[in-house]
Order: structure tokens, then sequence, then C-alpha cells
């Protein structure tokens, strides 16, 4: 099987660090020409020159309208969007306060609705296209400790799916991919203290989380950015055609249903 994203414009946000990066570095190598999108210029420019040079860069916070026009300013068209821009903050129901509630949302939701409106008409004229929402396995698992984040997610899947339904024989395909617990940077800053504490490696310290707080998980362990990126770049492709309106899991197996 070879996936060949040669002359594709792909955009991923919040591709500094973590999923993100490893989906644009993934998408680059399949032939794809990526556009990196993060908060700060020094963040997108150290992601950029990492790719190399079928990569660029444009800085703005897609929390909120003005930095979503300041990218399709930048960025009016694109074959692959991939809306990867996240957050995800542990706190009790009872602590969550409207901002936070509304912040989840706008980043984690908007940003995603904000995309769709802007670059699928285009992707429906030109007969081709990809949108792919980064939802979670806390859409269907949502956890107690965030719960504000779990009902975020849940509508990422949502949202997948209508569009799918919206953009029906346009040659556009829209699919949510659902991570499990994957070591990414945030993942790592947030294990941090019981690695410190342990001084265990960071992939035990991971593990033991994942066997704690997900035992459900089949594999046990936490994920790779570049497993989950793996699935998003074939989604992206041609070979994907058939695929759309899907929930698509890279969760190690966490959701214990069929």
């Amino acid at each position: 099987m070879l996936i060949d994203l040669s002359g594709k414009t792909a955009l991923v946000t919040g591709s500094t660090e973590g999923i993100g990066f490893g989906i644009a570095q993934g998408l680059a190598q399949a032939g794809a020409t990526v556009i990196v999108n993060g908060r700060t210029q020094a963040k997108v420019d150290a992601a950029v020159e990492k790719l190399g040079s079928k990569a660029r860069g444009v800085a703005a916070d897609l929390g909120n309208v003005e930095g979503h026009d300041a990218l399709v300013a930048a960025v009016p068209n694109a074959d692959i969007i991939v809306s990867n821009l996240g957050i995800f903050q542990p706190a009790d129901f009872f602590d969550v306060d409207d901002a936070t509630w509304d912040r989840h949302w706008q980043v984690n939701v908007m940003a995603g609705v904000r995309l769709a409106r802007a670059y699928l008409p285009g992707m429906a004229a030109n007969g081709w296209g990809r949108l792919l929402l980064l939802s979670s396995e806390s859409a269907f698992n949502v956890p107690v400790e965030m719960i504000h984040y779990g009902v975020s997610k849940t509508a990422d899947v949502a949202l997948a799916r209508g569009l799918a339904k919206r953009m029906a024989g346009t040659g556009v395909t829209v699919n949510s991919v659902l991570p499990g617990p994957t070591l990414s940077e945030g993942v790592e800053a947030m294990l941090e203290d019981e690695r410190a504490k342990t001084g265990k490696p960071i992939d035990e310290v991971a593990a033991a989380f994942v066997q704690t707080h997900r035992p459900s998980s089949i594999i046990r362990r936490a994920a790779t950015v570049e497993e989950v990126a793996n699935l998003v770049v074939y989604l992206a492709s041609p070979l994907a055609s058939a695929t759309t309106g899907a929930a698509m899991r890279v969760d190690g197996g966490v959701l214990d249903t069929l």
C-alpha cells in the first residue's frame, strides 16, 4: 500500500508538537505540502524547521474568530484539513465554571466548525477533499474528572457525522479520529510529577497510568503519536475514499464495545 499525497496541501491545526506535529510529519513524508499552525510564531517556526521544505507555518489562535480569520486569509484553500487543536483540563464538575466550559467549546468544537465552513465549499468545488476532526475515546468513555472535555469530544464525533452527510456525493470525506491515552508532550507534562517521584522512565509511568485509569485498555500502554498519525495519514489519502462519517478508533482497545 503506497500513500502518495504529492500535489496536496494539508493544514494541521495545533501542530507544533504532540499528535498534531506527528500528523504533520506523516503527511509531509507522504508528499503533501503541510501548513503548521500554533499560537506562537516561535513554536510554529521551530516546527517548520523540523519538517523541512515541505512545510510552512501560520501563527494564529483558533480558539477565537480573529485567529481563524487570520489563518484563512493566509491559507485560503487546502485539500486536507486536520482539526487537531484541543485542550484538556482535569477538574471536578462542580468546580468547573462557565468560562472553562466555553473555552473548551470554542477550542475543541467551534474551531472545527469554523474550519468546515471555510474550507469544505472549496473542496466540493474541486471534487475532492478530506476533513478530519480529532476527537477522543473520551467522547464515549466520558471521564468523570473531565466531563467538560468529554462533552466537547462527543460533539466532535457528531459534527463529523453530520458534515459527512452534508457533503454526500461531492468527493469530500469527513471523519473523526478517536485516540486513547497517547504519550504526547501534554501527557508527559501531566505525568511529570509521578515520573520524578518514582524515577521510572516516562513510558513506564504512562503505562501504569493507563492500567490504573483506563483499565479496559487492551494494549495496556499509551500509544505513540506516530501510531495515531498513521491512521490520520491513511484517512487523508485517496485510499480511504469509501470511509466517511466514521468515528475511527486508535484507542488501544479502551472502548469496551464492538
